[in-house]
């Protein structure tokens, strides 16, 4: 009988986040897969927790994905965890989860923090429709395209950025997107978190010499909503039709040229209506 892999979110920062479900999920598990074994370990001890590890990151993920799908299958149960956060989201466990997919593995969650959802909430831009970016390409190219992609998204946008790429990031935001609200939050849940919320253009500014410390959740404003174009009804331009007719004494084709010229209406239908309302 096959097990069951179950992806468990982990601190972002403060130990007391873990939830007494991942604590038992852990305890209760056959072995774990880990980003990082050294950091799961620390978590594992906090908790008095003695579980087999195997590691599982960016460049084993497809080779050792393959011996786990089959350690699971073989009747074993793993639990999946990250550095921080939820595993599969900006993380490699999204291949894990789709290999179990692909093989009819059950996938289970035990819902834990998350870094995108815990800025977004702080940001205090709009929430109910946004759009994750995760980390943008060093490659110019590609971080080109990415960008030229998201100048109109009117969602709000969250994207994750390390300290010491964050001046060149706020400035290719900003060159790309204009000069739009940010909130920048660094250091969720840990003793020095901090939400910054300024523009586009005052945090690159700032920023722009270094100096900045600590991981980063940029939330981006969206685009703005495009203006409304103001609609003129046949009946309305007809109307200004002989209002205008009457007030300069020009003829009612004459009067019907600049009214379609204002309203982008025709100027022949313009005429016809203004005419058989006389």
């Amino acid at each position: 009988m096959s097990g069951t892999l179950t992806i468990v979110g982990t601190p972002i920062g403060n130990l007391g986040d873990f939830s007494p479900r991942a604590v038992q999920a852990l305890e209760e598990t056959d072995f774990i897969a880990a980003e990082d074994t050294r950091v799961t370990l620390r978590l594992l001890n906090h908790f008095g927790i003695k579980k087999p590890l195997v590691s599982y990151y960016e460049h084993n993920k497809r080779e050792r994905g393959e011996q786990i799908c089959a350690r699971i299958e073989a009747g074993e149960n793993c639990v999946l965890v990250s550095d921080a956060g939820m595993p599969a989201i900006s993380d490699p466990g999204e291949e894990l989860v789709a290999q179990c997919a692909e093989r009819g593995i059950p996938v289970l969650a035990v819902p834990g923090p998350s870094a995108v959802v815990t800025a977004l909430a702080l940001s205090g831009l709009p929430t109910g429709r946004f759009t994750f970016e995760g980390f943008l390409s060093m490659n110019k190219k590609s971080r080109r395209e990415h960008l030229a992609q998201l100048t109109d998204e009117r969602r709000t946008m969250v994207f994750y950025e390390a300290p010491h790429k964050l001046p060149t990031t706020l400035r290719d935001l900003y060159e790309a997107l204009g000069d739009r609200r940010v909130a920048l939050a660094r250091e969720l849940t840990k003793v020095h978190e901090e939400v910054q919320r300024t523009t586009l253009r005052e945090a690159a500014a700032r920023y722009a010499d270094g100096g900045a410390r600590g991981e980063f959740v940029l939330v981006v404003e969206g685009a703005p909503e495009p203006e409304q174009e103001e609609t003129v009804s046949l009946e309305d331009a007809a109307r200004a039709v002989r209002e205008l007719a009457e007030r300069e004494g020009v003829s009612l084709s004459e009067a019907a040229r600049r009214v379609a010229a204002l309203t982008g209406l025709k100027k022949s239908a313009i005429y016809h209506a203004a005419s058989a309302s006389e």
